[in-house]
């Protein structure tokens, strides 16, 4: 049940409306901040300085595991520029890690210990360089790395080749890239000069995605494919000219669009495993994905691994004989969201069994330890990304869902508890690398080492063990830049929400903050999109908790009913509910912060969200009665009219999933007259501020231009800020600093910023 308005003890939210309004009224005027500032500083962390942040991506060994590369970049408004470059760390020395620019961009992956091979566009075609490295000894240092010039291996018939992974006992490389219906790689450059001269611009379609994400469908699908490289008895490294097209006549497309890349297919040897949408299925209401393996010297004859009773699958991975085939499995098609198993398949015995269904977490990645006996793997649990193992029990005899297992193979052992990690990679000698962000820091490269007689105790062990190594930092790519900028690590939060369930949220607290202030900061909730998603102790450069914090607002970030790591069941209770069970949780969250933090000012308080947080911002609006009490909102690409978005949205499965039904089901009908936000138009009174990508089509702009129309003609003071050039996100360094602009000002005309404006 919601929360009565007497509990909350709070005023309604600001109300701004005519008595009599019109539909020809404007909004009223309002006295705008026009010399309006962010707050900059040595030691304050601005929008500018996210921006301008570098941005390490994740950390990729070489065999031997004694280098880790990282892609990196960093963009200058002064230079108007998006620096590119590499940097080559050591794992096992205190040698400096080396840079390498990168100033035409391009992708770079390793394809021996000392040898990394970079794939570059030049004049519509793509070039493969090698770059070999080498170490010098110093008395006087630890060692320095440096590189030699790049020496030309090959080229690519197209410049769209891409996610490159390299097969050493083979001397082979797989990658992806875009063909037209023949699936030659070859003649895909002259079809797209006869595709740009067809005489009109017409796109023509008889079924989904007619477009998906931020593009709209052209006549090419992404593809597999090999081709040779290898050194010669000279040292020098050398590509084939003939590309073979993995997949060819099989009617499958990876990697899975709009996000796939090299986790959706994983070489060893001769051996391709990979997930593919199941290609008879219509694919805008289905997830299912089929997970396949395919031999390079078979081309185009996979075999299937999946039973075929399945969602969507991910993270297909090959142990390092190519023996067993690993993945995992969501159990409902046409839910993104659902429960994620491990599926483990004996290629040897032909067996698949399924792991970890009475473990109450979805694993993100797997990856298979270097001798093949443990899964290590990463997994949100209570708003963390953690790093976890699990060990693998023997084939059973036959394929089953359930096999029955002593404890040890049900609940993976973390090894890491606190972050967000990423890219975890087994290393020789009992190492295990990865990736890790947080709420203080953009990713880092980790290492944990000693694990061998850990993973031994794990195996001959009969019940679950718990790790008590430590964990080495490897790299500090943005600690100089973050110095002095004293950013909040974030402080949970417990509370009972909707249905007595337990619920978890994150403050942070803005610079000067004191437990002797009373009502002296401006406070804002956040409110996550998804909504199968969760605020969690991680780095964003588009949501970043601690930039609204340095502004000088007290930060909260509930994780209400939908959100994922804390339990399925949690999970799945927002399908058909989406505006009770999570707004019950929203109140209680909203009154524990403000009985528990009298240094806040409940009269200065906003809100902002995105995606189903933007829906969630136009229901609050649309239900003074939840006291809330807000003087200013912020929405951004989120739902304003749930029947609209059930026909207009690109991945149809999602919508039927959550409503029921597709809109015109008369389940779905009832649902939509109840929690579309549209319906309640007659009860908006809060100024808003909405914002939207042209290039949306997961939420298409029209959503936010419906309701800025509605606010204007209700009186109400809003602004609409358009980014043509934008998706669902706001990826653009100029468009990301003027998205903050304006929220910011937006926020500080109805409430100040900082304490100075108390």
């Amino acid at each position: 049940m919601r929360f009565p308005f007497s509990l909350l003890g709070l005023s309604a939210q600001v109300a701004f409306k005519s008595d009599v309004p019109s539909p020809s009224r404007m909004a009223p005027s309002r006295i705008q901040n026009n010399n309006f500032a962010l707050k900059e500083g040595a030691n304050i962390f601005a929008p500018k300085d996210l921006v301008e942040l570098g941005r390490p991506g994740a950390g990729v060994a070489n065999a031997p595991g004694d280098l880790v590369l990282v892609p990196f970049s960093k963009y200058s408004f002064k230079d108007k520029k998006n620096n590119k470059s590499l940097y080559l760390a050591p794992v096992e020395s205190k040698a400096q890690p080396l840079e390498i620019p990168l100033p035409k961009g391009g992708e770079a992956f390793w394809i021996d210990s000392r040898t990394i091979a970079h794939a570059v566009e030049d004049e519509g075609h793509l070039d493969l360089f090698s770059i070999d490295l080498k170490f010098e000894t110093n008395s006087e240092t630890a060692g320095v790395w440096s590189a030699d010039s790049p020496k030309l291996i090959g080229s690519f018939p197209t410049s769209t080749a891409s996610n490159f992974q390299y097969s050493a006992q083979t001397s082979t490389l797989i990658f992806s890239d875009y063909v037209y219906a023949d699936g030659d790689l070859s003649t895909a450059k002259d079809q797209d000069e006869a595709w740009e001269n067809r005489g009109n611009t017409a796109m023509v379609y008889d079924e989904t995605y007619e477009r998906h994400w931020d593009t709209w469908a052209g006549p090419k699908t992404p593809s597999l494919f090999s081709v040779q490289l290898g050194r010669g008895t000279d040292g020098k490294w050398t590509m084939g000219t003939e590309f073979s097209n993995l997949l060819k006549g099989t009617g499958h497309n990876c990697p899975v669009e709009p996000f796939g890349g090299t986790d959706d297919f994983s070489v060893v040897g001769d051996s391709v495993v990979y997930t593919t949408k199941d290609p008879i299925l219509p694919q805008a209401w289905h997830t299912k994905q089929n997970v396949y393996i395919v031999s390079t010297l078979d081309p185009g004859n996979p075999k299937e691994l999946t039973s075929g009773h399945q969602g969507a699958t991910h993270s297909p991975v090959l142990n390092s004989d190519a023996t067993k085939a690993a993945w995992l499995e969501l159990a409902e098609d046409g839910y993104e969201a659902d429960k994620a198993n491990i599926v483990v398949y004996d290629l040897v015995k032909g067996v698949r069994f399924t792991l970890i269904q009475k473990w109450d977490r979805s694993p993100d990645s797997i990856a298979f330890s270097t001798d093949g006996k443990l899964l290590y793997m990463t997994a949100g649990d209570h708003a963390k990304i953690k790093v976890f193992v699990l060990p693998i029990p023997a084939t059973p005899a036959e394929s089953t869902t359930h096999p029955e297992l002593p404890p040890k193979f049900n609940t993976p052992v973390a090894l890491v508890h606190s972050g967000a990690a990423s890219s975890v990679q087994p290393l020789s000698n009992g190492r295990l690398l990865f990736s890790r962000s947080s709420f203080t820091s953009p990713n880092d490269v980790y290492v944990i080492r000693n694990l061998k007689t850990f993973e031994d105790e794990i195996q001959a062990s009969e019940t679950t063990l718990e790790f008590k190594g430590t964990v080495e930092q490897i790299t500090h790519f943005t600690a100089d830049a973050l110095d002095g900028k004293d950013l909040d690590k974030g402080e949970e939060f417990w509370f009972k929400g909707a249905l007595d369930k337990d619920i978890q949220g994150w403050i942070l607290k803005p610079k000067g903050f004191s437990s002797n202030d009373e009502k002296k900061w401006p406070i804002v909730m956040l409110i996550h999109g998804g909504p199968q998603s969760a605020w969690e102790d991680q780095w964003s450069t588009r949501w970043n908790p601690n930039v609204f914090a340095q502004q000088g607002y007290f930060v909260v970030a509930i994780n209400p009913t939908g959100s994922t790591t804390f339990g399925q069941e949690l999970t799945d209770a927002i399908a058909e509910d989406w505006g009770g069970k999570p707004f019950v949780d929203l109140q209680a969250g909203w009154k524990y912060i403000l009985d528990s933090y009298p240094q806040v000012d409940p009269d200065r308080a906003v809100a902002a969200g995105a995606s189903w947080g933007g829906y969630a911002i136009n229901w609050i609006q649309g239900h003074p009665e939840y006291g809330f009490n807000f003087k200013a909102l912020v929405g951004h690409d989120g739902v304003f009219d749930a029947s609209y978005n059930g026909y207009s949205t690109d991945e149809l499965f999602f919508f039927n999933h959550e409503w029921g039904g597709r809109p015109w089901d008369e389940k779905t009908k009832a649902l939509i007259e109840e929690f579309s936000p549209s319906n309640h138009v007659a009860n908006w009174s809060t100024p808003q501020l909405l914002i939207h990508g042209s290039k949306d089509y997961r939420l298409p702009e029209t959503e936010s231009i419906g309701a800025f129309h509605a606010l204007l003609q209700l009186g109400i003071p809003t602004r609409l800020v358009v980014f043509p050039n934008e998706n669902h996100w706001v990826l653009n360094h100029g468009n990301s600093l003027k998205w903050h602009y304006e929220v910011f000002k937006w926020f500080d005309e109805f409430v100040g910023t900082g304490s100075e404006a108390a």
